[in-house]
């Protein structure tokens, strides 16, 4: 059974991916590793992220990087359920650099957005906790939804009704 992530696997994990990676990439982590990473979480399950652009080279240490060090690891982003946000890369936050990699918390707008539609309690806790930190003002949210709403046909299992409704009554209860 793989163990749960804290900073300092987070950490050796993104290590391990920096060292020795000839290219340069970004790599956007998401959900639990940023709370983690954060504070406001002590472990995640698993660590989701999202390469850019998507080296081959790290795409095939994953699986043994998974094994060797018992995390779970997926490649898993906002923009996986919902449509990206505009500007999302320019509004990620440089976390540091090794060697040719740069992480990065994947924009915060984003993994809110992504939260409220998945709306379990673990999420939506995360959601409330960006707030709290600064890291997400509910107007903003709601103005960058807006603008990708008429893209949310793409996303056949959002009912887009719902999801305005949740964002909606995240901005009035904040």
């Amino acid at each position: 059974m793989r163990q749960k992530v804290s900073t300092e696997r987070l950490t050796q994990f993104m290590n391990e991916i920096g060292r020795g990676t000839k290219e340069s990439a970004r790599v956007f982590l998401v959900g639990g590793a940023t709370a983690v990473l954060l504070g406001w979480r002590d472990t995640t399950i698993d660590i989701d992220l999202k390469i850019v652009p998507e080296l081959d080279e790290i795409l095939r240490r994953l699986p043994q990087l998974k094994e060797t060090l018992q995390l779970n690891v997926e490649l898993a982003s906002p923009d996986d359920f919902v449509p990206a946000l505009p500007g999302w890369q320019e509004r990620s936050v440089f976390v540091g650099r090794v060697g040719r990699i740069d992480f990065f918390h994947y924009d915060f707008y984003g993994q809110a957005l992504a939260k409220i539609e998945r709306g379990h309690s673990t999420d939506l806790q995360d959601v409330r906790e960006m707030i709290d930190r600064g890291l997400v003002e509910p107007a903003q949210l709601l103005e960058l939804f807006t603008g990708v709403e008429d893209k949310l046909y793409k996303y056949p299992a959002i009912d887009p009704r719902s999801l305005r409704q949740a964002v909606e009554r995240l901005v009035t209860d904040s």
